[in-house]
């Protein structure tokens, strides 16, 4: 098992990538802020499966964070990262500097209209411009052909392949099913930060979202079940819960009672983490 090369520049990377297409390979990419979990080691894994190269990416991008707080708060594991990509062989860590994506006089930024306005984005205020924004220039940086995204972060998905189509980027962008803890609980970095005592409440989001589901099915409207899981959630420990909505699975349209494809999202505090999930309704 060998850690992956790091690479810092982008120039270093696209000379690199710049010799596999010489090759004729193909190349997919895993972007992620770090804290690698195994959730993020299957995006690498499926990456490994359909591409002939795979660049995981490193970057804490500070422009997708309306908390400083909480830009100092995540953390930053890259040595345990290369450790835990060593069994994948992973051929790049692209882990740039700040300077490097954000140099003196950066002034552009990527937004999309819509599928923003709404669950996180309505919440966190300028979050998706900052992630727009960064995974064009990871995209356009790698050169990929493929890149992989977890549906935990379904919103997300869905806005980058928003972005992707509109911008007309050469890259098939891929969602991959959330990886769950064997209790339910969707796999996050964030999820470093709960105590124990947290981690052993977190579980309650994604069981209410199932039970919330299978009332949905029979027939209830979500703005009833929202308020009932809500104050189930608070009972449990929850400080706060931010919302808990069944909206459409493409355009994310709200609603309040199965009508098509459907997905349950919910985003909820707990020890001072901000943790968030959705499913398939």
């Amino acid at each position: 098992m060998t850690k992956p090369m790091i690479e810092r520049t982008r120039d270093a990377l696209r000379a690199r990538v710049a010799h596999w297409r010489a090759e004729d390979e193909t190349v997919g990419v895993v972007p992620t802020m770090g804290a690698l979990h195994d959730g993020h080691l299957s995006l690498v894994e499926r990456a490994k499966a359909e591409c002939d190269r795979v660049i995981v990416t490193l970057f804490v991008n500070p422009t997708q964070f309306n908390n400083p707080d909480d830009l100092d708060k995540y953390p930053r594991t890259e040595e345990s990262d290369r450790e835990k990509l060593a069994p994948y062989d992973v051929d790049v860590l692209y882990a740039p500097t700040v300077d490097q994506m954000y140099p003196t006089g950066f002034a552009t930024r990527v937004s999309v209209d819509g599928l923003t306005d709404v669950l996180c984005g309505a919440h966190r205020p300028g979050h998706f411009d900052g992630v727009a924004t960064i995974v064009t220039k990871l995209f356009t940086q790698t050169g990929a052909d493929r890149a992989y995204f977890g549906e935990k972060d379904y919103q997300q998905l869905q806005v980058v392949r928003r972005m992707a189509t509109d911008l007309d980027l050469p890259i098939h962008v891929i969602g991959c099913e959330t990886v769950r803890d064997p209790d339910g609980l969707a796999m996050s970095s964030r999820n470093l930060r709960l105590s124990a005592e947290a981690r052993a409440v977190a579980p309650a989001l994604n069981r209410e979202m199932r039970a919330m589901a299978r009332k949905l099915h029979a027939g209830r409207l979500a703005s009833d079940l929202r308020a009932e899981a809500t104050e189930r959630l608070l009972a449990e420990g929850f400080e706060k819960v931010d919302y808990l909505e069944l909206r459409g699975a493409e355009d994310l349209e709200l609603h309040d009672r199965l009508i098509g494809p459907g997905r349950l999202f919910a985003a909820a505090w707990l020890d001072d983490v901000r943790l968030i999930d959705n499913i398939a309704v």
